[in-house]
């Protein structure tokens, strides 16, 4: 498990990730004592529909006030904008030192330190107390976690009795062959794919009722060709993914869009309740 953590903390890294994303600020002739959330969060919302579908998602209960835990956080995009517009106080918790890093420097940029922490560690041995946090959130971290049991055994120990757990997830639908790389994994054996009825079996197992799901496939399908017809007219954004993957962005997201529209994989948010 340390060698798989370390392939998959390799897999994401990108060196001087802060300062990259502060210099193409300065790019654009953006004051960095006024950054707003919105200058950055091309880069700090890494999962298909970026911002959008984080606001979606938040919309799907009350979250005004709570305490809030997002595992497999990243830059910490989605944490800033439950901070800012839920007034909620927010962990995150990613497996990456330098994402981590980088997302304690953003939050300071944007001036909402006070109302996130980042820790860096893993999601299927979490560093707090059982019935900790009022929601635990995830976007797109599944994939790279063998042990489910573990994963969804410790979401539901620290959640509260009456908590939420918020998810958005690239599945399987199909028992085919996946082609890589893909934005989470180079290779098969950083990537771990499983289907929905999989998921919703483990959550039922801890103790957790299914209250809703929604299939985002076809929104995944719309937001992949809108972006490809932008990269096609105007080239690489300057606050886009290709922040976060440089010179692999184009294949791994033309692989990922190729099995969201054969059906080979699916993309799917929903809420559960403890």
């Amino acid at each position: 498990m340390e060698n798989l953590n370390k392939n998959i903390e390799s897999h994401y890294l990108k060196e001087g990730l802060y300062e990259d994303i502060v210099y193409r600020l300065k790019e654009q002739d953006i004051d960095l004592n006024e950054v707003k959330r919105s200058d950055i969060a091309g880069a700090d919302e890494f999962h298909v529909r970026g911002a959008a579908v984080s606001k979606e998602l938040a919309e799907s209960i009350h979250l005004e006030g709570e305490t809030v835990l997002d595992v497999g956080c990243g830059l910490g995009g989605p944490c800033r904008m439950l901070a800012d517009e839920y007034n909620c106080q927010v962990t995150g918790i990613d497996l990456s030192n330098e994402y981590v890093r980088t997302a304690k420097e953003l939050s300071k940029l944007v001036k909402l330190d006070s109302k996130t922490s980042f820790i860096q560690g893993d999601a299927i041995s979490l560093p707090f107390d059982d019935n900790t946090f009022d929601v635990v959130w995830t976007q797109h971290v599944q994939m790279n976690i063998p042990s489910k049991e573990k994963l969804y055994s410790e979401i539901s120990r620290v959640l509260k009795t009456g908590g939420h757990f918020l998810y958005y997830e690239i599945l399987k639908k199909e028992d085919g062959e996946v082609n890589y790389p893909m934005p989470w994994a180079s290779k098969s054996d950083m990537s771990f794919l499983f289907k929905e009825t999989d998921m919703g079996a483990y959550l039922r197992q801890f103790g957790l009722t299914k209250k809703q799901s929604n299939d985002q496939t076809q929104a995944g399908i719309d937001f992949f060709n809108a972006l490809f017809a932008k990269l096609k007219e105007f080239g690489s954004p300057k606050m886009g993914l290709n922040v976060l993957m440089g010179e692999t962005t184009k294949p791994k997201l033309m692989n990922l869009l190729g099995h969201l529209k054969s059906g080979e994989l699916e993309l799917k948010s929903g809420v559960y309740k403890k």
